[in-house]
């Protein structure tokens, strides 16, 4: 029986990329929204979704952070890439000949030096395959698109730049979702616990739920904040923390944040990736 891992987008989109490298043993199920990914997860269409969580240039993706609490799903793994942007075109078509690209609109702003340089426009499309799909199914030689190397594989279209972004360290980290937790401990890079909770309307709730993690000699890599319903009183927390809930230190600061919180949830336990350092 095929195993599937869903991801938003199409065919050639980093999160594409994504699948193939962090679970190759998985056929990549494009999706049309993140909804539709997980909803596939949940529904038995595919195992494992693969979403895009922050990007190390431009921050969260904000609507995973407001999906995943009610997603029914849960983290078991995560996955850094390294984001590429290459400029592609048509088979035979040569650098000089490109006039514009399309792509994202984050694409097209992280390879403002390289287009000015030559001269080519920027012009915005809704996704980065989408795009190369887009060029790969007109004939104007003047055209390109900015994606990854998938994508011009994907689509047939002529590598013309490769690595052509202005910052050096672009990274997306993405979870891996399943509908069954998997709370072991393997893997040999320790384990991440990613929680949101809501504090405890009091004051100096969030110090006093911190502490915990102080006194405890539990290392907190990420702490965000987002309003919940719209309201400006309420606040959730999504947070990443060093370790396993059955760790003596993990589980003694998880009682102190729990008593300082109203609400709290463990999205999963799992490696840490060892591209994360």
């Amino acid at each position: 029986m095929t195993r599937r891992i869903a991801f938003q987008g199409e065919l050639g989109a980093y999160s594409h990329q994504a699948c193939i490298e962090s679970r190759p043993e998985y056929e990549p199920l494009p999706c049309r929204t993140f909804e539709d990914a997980i909803a596939a997860v949940n529904e038995g269409t595919a195992e494992l979704a693969m979403l895009p969580v922050e990007n190390s240039t431009f921050g969260r993706v904000a609507d995973i952070h407001y999906l995943l609490p009610g997603s029914g799903l849960h983290i078991i793994g995560e996955a850094f890439v390294r984001v590429h942007i290459n400029l592609m075109g048509l088979p035979g078509t040569q650098i000089g000949e490109i006039t514009s690209a399309t792509s994202h609109a984050m694409l097209l702003g992280q390879c403002r030096a390289f287009l000015a340089e030559h001269g080519i426009s920027r012009i915005t499309g809704a996704d980065t395959a989408g795009s190369a799909q887009l060029i790969s199914e007109q004939t104007d030689r003047s055209r390109a698109a900015l994606a990854s190397e998938l994508a011009a594989e994907v689509y047939g279209l002529d590598v013309l730049a490769r690595h052509i972004e202005d910052e050096g360290n672009n990274t997306t980290r993405f979870l891996i979702m399943s509908r069954k937790p998997d709370m072991t401990k393997r893997g040999e890079t320790g384990m991440i616990t990613t929680l949101i909770f809501e504090v405890r309307n009091i004051p100096a709730a969030l110090y006093k739920a911190m502490g915990g993690f102080a006194t405890n000699g539990v290392n907190m890599t990420k702490l965000e904040s987002y309003m919940v319903g719209g309201s400006f009183t309420a606040t959730q927390f999504y947070a990443d923390i060093d370790g396993h809930p059955d760790d003596a230190n993990v589980r003694l600061a998880l009682d102190e944040l729990k008593y300082f919180s109203s609400h709290l949830q463990i999205l999963g336990t799992y490696p840490a990736d060892p591209k994360r350092d």
